[in-house]
């Protein structure tokens, strides 16, 4: 075995044990975790199964084939970041769908507070020191 499918090999288990310490404390969700251990898994067996390795390297044009495992390690990686973009656009929309509810609701129950207020212009002051948080004196 040489010393860059020494490297590889140690760097996917390494990998692997990082992902594995990331569920343990859930730093990283399930669903994430497939996906990370499948690459672990993938980048382990082509660093130890030396033809499956060159077989690859052979379909893709690579001449060296240790270097087809990081192009494998590099492609999982862009596809990741692909995903997770996809993710985070997501999130991004629905924070700012969340965002708009929210201040459509907020400016909906100022105006009903105000509506409640000028129905009973009696107690009206009182009304509004509790709707501001100040207790009332009056007992």
């Amino acid at each position: 075995m040489q010393r860059v499918e020494i490297v590889a090999l140690l760097g996917s288990i390494g990998l692997l044990g990082f992902v594995l310490e990331l569920v343990r404390r859930r730093k990283l969700e399930e669903g994430y975790s497939v996906l990370w251990l499948l690459i672990c898994t993938l980048l382990i067996v082509l660093s130890l199964w030396r033809e499956l390795l060159e077989t690859l390297a052979g379909l893709v044009g690579i001449f060296y084939p240790p270097s087809a495992l990081f192009a494998v390690a590099f492609a999982f990686l862009l596809l990741i970041l692909l995903h997770l973009s996809v993710v985070v656009s997501t999130l991004s929309a629905d924070n700012r769908q969340l965002s708009q509810k929210l201040g459509i609701v907020e400016w909906r129950l100022s105006q009903l507070e105000e509506q409640n207020l000028k129905a009973d212009p009696i107690g009206a002051s009182e009304k509004e020191a509790i709707l501001r948080g100040i207790p009332s004196t009056n007992y």
